[in-house]
């Protein structure tokens, strides 16, 4: 029997090219403001429109300022950006949702958060984390700006289909250990490019028992592996959780849609062409130490010897050790941290502030260490009001910032100086990555928690 990667891919072939890609219709094109402009300025050359608007969704995330929102962006090019999504939404009948609307954030967040992420569909958007979307039972991957164009034209892409793999976590997590700390020991094992060619299918008793938006986490981070994309099979948990948001099925619509997504799943007998199991019981609290996401360790570890490590990886091995100015066989726990950024696709969600304030209440920021708590949208940022985290967080010394990627990446006002060392929920790691000679550790929430108010990398456990 099929997986179930097949089931969706299959369902969405339109036509198969001899000796060439699948030619796959898309159901959903989501737009930020990076890489759409000149998707845009292709079908004016060409004199064409979007052939399905109604499937597109538009909002700027990267180069959003998380402070004043409402005052003009200082920065020229982020404002040109900014202004230019939402100039060619207009034009091309788009749905948009622009800074401060009640419906924006980070474009991997909303799309779920709002039911436009659904089973069984295809997503694309012109982001490798789009593989977000997975979590949904989706079959979701970035795109390149020329596939943008491509989608917006015709709402279909040329891609080879890849190969797929089943990836299974048994066991039960233990205390203190999150979906974050699953991915980077995913990555640590696998590597950067382990999963290179893959479309992984996550399985077992450590995925059924996540909730969305650990699953959300996990399935962003699979393109740190190399992967295409990375899904979970649709559940009781999905459809609890897309019940009644925004854009999912109503009423009989409801009802016919979830006949259907509880048809999708791989079969007994499904055959995949790799698959690899791990046991929870292997898996700590997880940070990084290098500058690529697999370079990873628990955080009682120590950072490998360098007799460890193989012939042709050592000059890479130190070249990323002195970048973050550490030494082989370092101890990490008790290093001073300068910042620590909870947030993006792959934290900036209800249960991360929840996992933070959980760590932080009746404690206090430690002394001369900035922290920048950023939700992945508007509707989060509500609900953390609402459940009086907020309240938490302002008692502890901390301030909540306005919706943005923020100091994910460095395109906007969020970035970490030089030298200084971050820790950090979001996804990558790379030398610059969060500012030119920033140093990132990447963690849970909780992990950055620990830190937030120690003022130093600590073990979460001995705070929960």
């Amino acid at each position: 029997m099929n997986t179930l990667f097949d089931k969706i891919w299959d369902k969405h072939v339109v036509q198969l090219v001899d000796d060439g890609p699948t030619q796959l219709y898309i159901d959903r094109l989501y737009c930020h403001e990076v890489t759409s402009p000149q998707a845009f300025d292709g079908l004016r050359r060409r004199g064409i429109g979007c052939f399905r608007p109604q499937q597109i969704f538009c909002m700027p995330d990267h180069n959003t300022p998380t402070h004043d929102q409402d005052k003009t962006i200082e920065d020229p090019v982020s404002r040109k950006q900014v202004d230019t999504l939402e100039t060619n939404a207009r034009e091309f009948g788009l749905t948009h949702y622009g800074m401060l609307s009640p419906d924006n954030g980070i474009i991997h967040v909303v799309g779920p958060e709002k039911g436009l992420s659904l089973p069984g569909m295809t997503i694309v958007c012109g982001d490798s984390h789009t593989s977000t979307h997975g979590a949904m039972g989706a079959v979701a991957f970035g795109i390149g700006t020329s596939e943008v164009e491509m989608v917006m034209a015709s709402q279909c892409i040329l891609q080879q289909k890849p190969k797929s793999m089943r990836i299974s976590i048994n066991g039960k997590l233990g205390r203190g250990v999150t979906a974050k700390d699953v991915a980077l020991f995913l990555m640590s094992k696998l590597t950067t490019s382990g999963a290179t060619g893959y479309f992984v299918e996550y399985a077992g008793e450590v995925v059924q028992a996540l909730s969305m938006e650990g699953r959300l986490t996990l399935c962003n981070l699979s393109i740190e592996m190399g992967a295409r994309g990375g899904f979970v099979a649709p559940d009781e948990t999905t459809f609890a959780y897309l019940k009644d948001r925004p854009f999912a099925p109503k009423g009989e619509e409801w009802e016919r849609a979830l006949d259907y997504w509880k048809t999708l799943r791989s079969g007994d007998d499904a055959v995949f062409d790799k698959e690899l199991t791990f046991h929870a019981d292997d898996i700590e609290p997880r940070i990084t130490y290098g500058t690529n996401p697999g370079m990873g360790i628990g955080i009682t570890e120590r950072i490998p010897e360098l007799s460890s490590v193989g012939e042709a990886g050592k000059a890479s091995f130190m070249k990323s050790l002195s970048y973050m100015q550490f030494e082989p066989g370092q101890q990490l726990l008790g290093t001073k941290v300068d910042y620590v950024f909870l947030g993006a696709c792959t934290n900036g969600r209800i249960e991360d502030f929840r996992a933070f304030a959980s760590v932080v209440k009746g404690r206090k920021k430690a002394p001369d260490l900035v922290a920048w708590l950023v939700p992945g949208s508007w509707a989060v940022d509500r609900q953390i009001r609402q459940e009086g985290l907020d309240k938490v967080l302002t008692e502890a010394g901390f301030d909540i910032r306005q919706p943005g990627c923020s100091a994910c990446l460095a395109m906007n006002d969020d970035k970490i100086p030089a030298g200084k060392l971050c820790v950090s929920t979001s996804n990558r790691n790379f030398e610059g990555r969060q500012g030119p000679g920033a140093r990132t550790i990447l963690a849970s929430p909780l992990v950055a928690a620990a830190a937030a108010v120690t003022g130093v990398l600590a073990d979460p456990r001995e705070m929960i």
